[in-house]
């Protein structure tokens, strides 16, 4: 359950203008193959409940949960303490999932709009992620593909500050074991079985509030 010590912290982030590298177009989505992708990466008698072949830890694992009062419905909050992603329903409850937020200084909390939605996205590194990991990251400036192996995964929303592209995303991911851990470049992961459910629900304008981690937590009390 939500507690009342994870809503009241805020935090306004920072950001420097964003830099695209490559050109996105070069990456293309077969729409051909969704489905099939789709039933790759969901496993078979899939029960949100229950299926656990990724090995996560059970808490992780999707929950209808009781929300703290005034929350707007279909907005998404992200307890990045305790890693997990709630989608507030309009009858007081949350689909409460389990994330994976970004290493050290990339995650940035925040108020964010979700204007734009994506199945099976391309994605493309940013100049900052190439210059802090060219070996990881160098040989997909261009773009990559969609698919399985995407790092975006299945699914994404993209989160925006008004008008402005903030390369932040909440997002399926191919490394369902980082779930609950810190791995990302910025963006908020979930396993994709949990985000392609998730994202049936969610519509564009809806807000996602990105609650500071841990440290920035403790800094403040």
């Amino acid at each position: 359950m939500l507690t009342k010590r994870h809503f009241i912290i805020s935090s306004a982030a920072l950001f420097s203008a964003p830099i695209t590298v490559g050109t996105a177009a070069a990456a293309t989505t077969n729409r051909a193959m969704w489905d099939a992708w789709d039933a790759q990466v969901t496993p078979a008698g899939y029960d949100p409940k229950t299926t656990n072949p990724w090995g996560v830890r059970q808490r992780f694992l999707p929950r209808l949960v009781e929300a703290n009062p005034n929350l707007r419905a279909g907005d998404i909050h992200v307890d990045a303490v305790a890693r997990y992603l709630y989608h507030i329903q309009a009858d007081g409850t949350a689909m409460r999932y389990g994330v994976a937020i970004a290493r050290g200084n990339l995650y940035e909390p925040g108020t964010y709009s979700i204007k734009r939605k994506a199945k099976w996205p391309t994605w493309t590194p940013t100049a900052n992620m190439i210059r802090r990991d060219p070996e990881l990251y160098a040989q997909h400036a261009g773009g990559m593909d969609a698919g399985p192996s995407n790092p975006l995964g299945s699914r994404a929303l993209y989160l925006f500050v008004g008008n402005r592209d903030t390369y932040l995303r909440i997002h399926g991911s191919p490394s369902p074991r980082s779930i609950g851990g810190r791995a990302s470049s910025g963006c908020v992961r979930m396993i994709m079985p949990h985000i392609n459910d998730l994202y049936e629900h969610v519509n564009t304008g809806s807000v996602a509030t990105l609650y500071p981690p841990e440290e920035l937590v403790t800094a403040k009390s």
